[in-house]
């Protein structure tokens, strides 16, 4: 048994197939900008954080409105939306193969903490993780400070942390944090951008059976 071992995983584009609502959701409020549309492949080349960055290469100007009113707006339909998300394929599998071997599972996510806590009860998923941590507001600034305060909270009774997520971002908190990362490729950033990184790169959650 490994239960001297953890994963920390990511949540959106990770555990959640949350990349299409995204993408029609940003979509929509450049149509109501006029602004130009972009698709999945655009999307998974210019989205980064902090998502500000993001929003700059979609296309938004922020010295014609404040970036919280687009962002606010996104949110908004994002929450219209999120229902229609389904958890990756192989999520569920992956979840009960590292439960089984006594890894503990938490989830690291820069979604705002009440969002996330109700969508991960919403797929039934909760029973899994001993810890489930969030931000406090809906800008998306980032995770490296909640990841620092659960390592604290852990208090040196984990021999091995590893992170799994599915952008650069991911790589950088692991990176702050002093831990192991492995990015999984068919979530919000390419295939091409997470290897520019140097890490372990994998196409599908099921392939961390093979490595971990």
């Amino acid at each position: 048994m490994q239960d001297n071992k953890m994963i920390i995983w990511d949540w959106n584009g990770t555990l959640l197939n949350d990349i299409k609502i995204c993408v029609d959701a940003i979509n929509l409020l450049l149509n109501k900008r006029n602004k130009a549309r972009i698709d999945m492949y655009t999307y998974r080349d210019i989205f980064t954080f902090p998502v500000r960055d993001y929003y700059i290469k979609a296309g938004f100007d922020f010295d014609e409105e404040p970036f919280e009113k687009p962002a606010m707006e996104f949110i908004n339909e994002y929450e219209q939306m999120v229902s229609a998300a389904s958890l990756h394929d192989d999520a569920l599998d992956t979840l009960d193969h590292f439960k089984g071997k006594g890894f503990r599972q938490m989830i690291l996510s820069a979604m705002h903490k009440d969002f996330l806590l109700r969508l991960v009860r919403d797929h039934s998923i909760e029973h899994y993780f001993s810890e489930i941590s969030g931000i406090d507001d809906h800008y998306a600034a980032g995770k490296i400070e909640n990841g620092k305060k659960l390592l604290k909270f852990l208090n040196g009774h984990i021999s091995q942390v590893i992170m799994v997520g599915d952008t650069i971002h991911d790589h950088e908190v692991a990176a702050a944090l002093g831990i192991e990362v492995i990015l999984v490729a068919n979530g919000h950033q390419s295939e091409e951008r997470l290897k520019s990184t140097g890490c372990a790169v994998v196409q599908r959650l099921e392939d961390l059976k093979e490595i971990m």
